[in-house]
């Protein structure tokens, strides 16, 4: 087989690891992609790159191929979203001084009440809350500004959010830079561990199904490389599927340690993937039961519908007009490209690209190819649901 060299940017998250077992384990060989793996320092780093052509693909932050296309933020490209890489897996977290005074009102850390945790958030302020996310478009800070948002004494004057390189959140915290953040894993994990901070809500506790990051590749060479595109989204889910293996999670921490990839301890590692996490150095592990998830429920399906609700919010910040950015978010998640490369080795998929996010309390029977399809639950913590057929915007 004549292989097809490409490049794929990543930043060391346990989220890329579609991408490393892909290469590793010799998925993307057998589709005949030889595949390079480029780690970038920053979301901008790796923005800029794939931009200007220097790499073929991208693991990204989801909003960040809508954000491109939209214009905002860096070169406008026309991005595309082949797929789905995660689904959430990030933490929020505040510094020891912060979570005693919060402790002070009365909470106690359950790790699972954003209603209870954003009261006792607020009652403690003194000055504004100085919080640092990963990139300014990234569903880190949606879902932080959704979740603050709904607490009866938020006002924005109350928060000022920082950009702070994902590997860097521990040490901005260590240093008093920052009150409080929302980040992937480890990066949660090692701020516990480096700098005392306390983990005090999982991302999925706001939105029990967010995508995290996508494939991203610039739409006019997914136009012209089609074939190698298919090739490389069948590779990263045959990784996806062999990561939501229980018998595989030792030897994935092992291959996502190395000094090549996140060059980080298992113990920083590990967390995440068996989503038992530590909120405070020396704590006692707390189950999080779908905290990160890289192949069940649909989870790398490119559904239009996430894309819609991310639209809806970058239209908000930025003044836009929202249907259009509606249009354009639509096109950029390619489930046309997802159904080509999976359906001829008969895969089972979706019977529709959108459906009405936050809808499912509970695992749902959808309609799909092979009538075997299960979703849910996705539900908000708000409550609330997002159906793009009706138009409702995100609350």
């Amino acid at each position: 087989m004549k292989m097809a060299p490409v490049h794929c940017g990543y930043l060391p998250l346990v989220d890329c690891a579609p991408l490393i077992i892909a290469k590793e384990l010799k998925f993307a060989a057998q589709e005949g992609v030889d595949l390079t793996l480029a780690k970038q320092p920053s979301w901008s780093a790796l923005r800029d790159r794939l931009a200007f052509g220097e790499i073929d693909f991208a693991h990204m932050l989801s909003p960040m191929p809508v954000a491109m296309t939209l214009g905002l933020g860096g070169v406008p490209s026309d991005i595309d979203a082949l797929m789905v890489l995660s689904v959430n897996g990030t933490v929020i977290g505040v510094s020891d001084t912060l979570s005693t005074r919060m402790r002070s009102t009365g909470w106690t850390n359950g790790f699972n009440d954003p209603g209870t945790t954003s009261n006792a958030l607020l009652a403690t302020i003194e000055n504004p809350l100085r919080i640092g996310v990963p990139f300014p478009f990234s569903m880190h800070r949606m879902l932080l500004e959704t979740w603050l948002s709904h607490a009866p004494d938020f006002t924005a004057n109350k928060i000022e959010i920082v950009t702070v390189p994902p590997p860097k959140m521990a040490e901005a915290m260590h240093n008093g830079a920052l009150d409080m953040f929302c980040v992937g894993e480890p990066w949660g994990s090692v701020a516990v561990q480096q700098s005392g901070a306390e983990l005090v809500l999982p991302g999925a506790s706001i939105w029990e199904f967010a995508p995290e990051k996508v494939l991203g590749v610039r739409h006019r060479w997914a136009e012209d490389n089609r074939k190698l595109c298919r090739a490389m989204i069948r590779s990263i889910y045959k990784a996806a599927l062999w990561l939501d293996q229980p018998e595989n999670m030792s030897l994935a921490v092992e291959i996502l340690a190395r000094t090549q990839h996140l060059d980080l301890p298992d113990h920083a590692i590990e967390p995440a993937l068996t989503r038992r996490i530590v909120t405070t150095n020396g704590g006692t592990p707390k189950q999080v039961e779908r905290f990160l998830e890289f192949h069940g429920g649909a989870a790398n399906f490119p559904w239009r519908s996430q894309a819609a609700w991310i639209a809806d919010i970058l239209a908000g910040w930025h003044g836009l007009d929202r249907d259009n950015a509606r249009a354009a978010a639509r096109n950029c998640f390619r489930s046309d490209i997802y159904r080509e490369a999976l359906s001829p080795i008969g895969i089972d998929l979706p019977g529709a690209s959108e459906k009405v996010e936050g809808s499912m309390g509970v695992p749902t029977v959808v309609a799909s190819t092979r009538g075997e399809m299960i979703l849910g639950p996705d539900r908000f913590f708000s409550g609330s649901v997002f159906d793009f057929a009706a138009k409702k915007v995100p609350n």
